[in-house]
Order: C-alpha cells, then sequence, then structure tokens
C-alpha cells in the first residue's frame, strides 16, 4: 500500500469514526426530543382522572373563553379554533392578535363543529363547557381534554386559578393576574375618587325580562377591584341577580350607570335598536335615572363569559365610561 493510499484510508476512518458518534448523539437527541412531547402526567379534573401531556403543541379550546385562557397561559395553539357561530366570523376584537395571526376560526357554538375539531389535529382540548355531559365524554375520543364547568355560577376567576393550578401554569397566571392588579389601579386614578359614589350594575334583557346579574363574575369583579358600588340586586341569589317584569323595572331605580352587552356588528346593531325600542315604549323603563340621563354602556357580549382579555377589555369599558 503506498503513503498516499494509507493517508487517505486513515482520513476515510477518522471521519467514519467521527460520524457514528455523532450519529449516535443526533439519534439520542432525537429520541429525547420524542420522549419529552410524549410524556404525560395524570390530571385529578372536575371530571376524574384525565392523561394529560406536559407539553401539548396543539392546544385547541372548545369554546372562545378556552382559546383566550390558553393563550394567556403560554400553551402553543392548533391551527384552527373555534368562535361562536351566532353572530361572529371572527375572533373577539378584544383577542390577542398576535398569538391569533395565522389561526383560523371555525363556529363551534351553539352548534359543536366535531368534524372541524378532528380536522384541527390537536394534541389537546381545554373545555369549558363541562355543564355538557356530552360534550365531556365525546372531546377525549379526539384529544386528550381537561374539562371544567366554567359556567357554573361562580366567577370565571375561581375557574381560571383551578385550571391554571391543574394544568401546571401557576406562574403564568400569577404574572397575569399582576398585569391586571397594575391595570385596576392605572382605572382607579383614571376614573376617580367621585366615581366610588356611583351606583353601577350590569342590565341586559333577556326573554321579555330585565336582568341584572353578575352572571360568570366579569362586571362585577371589575366593580368590586375598582372600589365602585355594586347595585345590591345583581348580588342577590350568589350573583344570580334578577330577572325583572316589565311591571317590576322600578327596582333598578337607585342606579346610576348601567352597562349592558351587545353582539358587535350590524346584526348586532339592529338587534340593541328593536331592544331599546321596546324597553322605551315602557314608561318604567323610560323614567329610570340612568335611562334619562344616557348612562347605558355597551360592551362586547363575549366579554361578559369570563376569560383573562375579557376582563381586561371590560375595564376600559369602565375607564370610558367613567373617567373623568
Amino acid at each position: 500500500m503506498s503513503v498516499r493510499t494509507l493517508r487517505r484510508s486513515l482520513a476515510l476512518g477518522a471521519v467514519a469514526a467521527l460520524v457514528l458518534p455523532l450519529a449516535a448523539c443526533s439519534s439520542d437527541v432525537d429520541a429525547d426530543a420524542a420522549t419529552e412531547e410524549a410524556k404525560t402526567r395524570t390530571v385529578a379534573s372536575q371530571f376524574g382522572d384525565v392523561e394529560l401531556p406536559v407539553e401539548p403543541k396543539a392546544a385547541l379550546g372548545m369554546y372562545t373563553t378556552d382559546v383566550d385562557i390558553l393563550i394567556t397561559l403560554g400553551f402553543p395553539l392548533a391551527t384552527m379554533q373555534p368562535i361562536r357561530g351566532d353572530g361572529w366570523t371572527t375572533f373577539p376584537e378584544f383577542f390577542p392578535t398576535e398569538e391569533l395571526e395565522g389561526v383560523e376560526p371555525f363556529a363551534n357554538y351553539p352548534d359543536y363543529n366535531y368534524e372541524k375539531i378532528l380536522e384541527a389535529q390537536p394534541d389537546f382540548i381545554l373545555n369549558g363547557l363541562g355543564y355538557d355531559d356530552k360534550v365531556v365524554k365525546r372531546l377525549p375520543e379526539i384529544a386528550p381534554t381537561y374539562s371544567i364547568d366554567a359556567f357554573s355560577g361562580e366567577s370565571w376567576m375561581t375557574h381560571f386559578k383551578k385550571t391554571a393550578e391543574d394544568l401546571d401554569r401557576v406562574d403564568e397566571y400569577e404574572a397575569w393576574m399582576e398585569k391586571y392588579e397594575a391595570r385596576v389601579a392605572e382605572v382607579k386614578a383614571a376614573i376617580g375618587d367621585s366615581a366610588r359614589d356611583l351606583v353601577v350594575a350590569p342590565v341586559g334583557s333577556w326573554e321579555g325580562k330585565v336582568n341584572s346579574s353578575c352572571y360568570s363574575g366579569v362586571e362585577c369583579q371589575a366593580f368590586k377591584d375598582l372600589g365602585l358600588t355594586i347595585f345590591p340586586g345583581s348580588l342577590t341569589k350568589g350573583g344570580e341577580g334578577l330577572a325583572l317584569s316589565g311591571e317590576q323595572v322600578g327596582q333598578l331605580k337607585d342606579v346610576d350607570v348601567a352597562f349592558t352587552i351587545k353582539i358587535p356588528g350590524e346584526k348586532g346593531d339592529k338587534e340593541y335598536a328593536a331592544t331599546e325600542k321596546e324597553l322605551m315604549a315602557n314608561p318604567l323603563w323610560a323614567g329610570l335615572p340612568f335611562v334619562e340621563n344616557d348612562q347605558i354602556f355597551t360592551y362586547d357580549m363575549e366579554m361578559t363569559y369570563g376569560s383573562p382579555s375579557g376582563q381586561m377589555a371590560f375595564l376600559d369599558v369602565v375607564e370610558e365610561a367613567l373617567g373623568s
């Protein structure tokens, strides 16, 4: 064998000796990554123990509030996410835009679209519609699912905290709480002390009744945190509040400022105008101080269902209404 041939042989051997460990190392890295992706943990949910991925890569929220919570808790989203199908064509305008860039919305409420959920190929589903047994049973057939009844009558923030704890996202929850408390302080300063003497209330019209209710807690939580005086009727029955007939609306006489939901867009404008016309035909309603003084302020209906962005957005509504 010539010296030249020997050197070439040694060089090739050296390369082979280098490549083999690198290939083995690469295989180990790939295996570790696959193992990491495959890691699961058992979570004791409201509906029993569930096996959930530790680091999902394509999470899906069953309702829009779930999508917002996933974003806030730092979960990567599947490329398709649900919205309401009764008047909405995209995500609520107060939702974070950067995280939803490139995400396709699809109607999933009040009619559930399981075909689209399958098409989204989620590896984890957050389901806040725990009141629907059929949904709770169906979703785990598609992907690992954490279900909670986020509309049980308790404040949405109670459910949010529990969800964060169960999903091991307490740091993200606490980071959001810090932002929320800072924003509360800003709005407090903007509306001033004089606003604290005003009696405020969520007021709406539903199925022929005028309602004043804390519902999922968004409005009353904001009022409380801002140090405002909440109309006592809104707080009755654990926040379920009042449902008043036309003859009973005089019970709202002590309310100075009312906040009422509205569906955005042309359809919502028409529905709101029709409701307003119907209410104004009742002299008892027309004579209420907040009606006479034009102190009724509207906000996106999606805020009232309870989510981090909705809670923040409602603070903006109050600031605009009461800001000095």
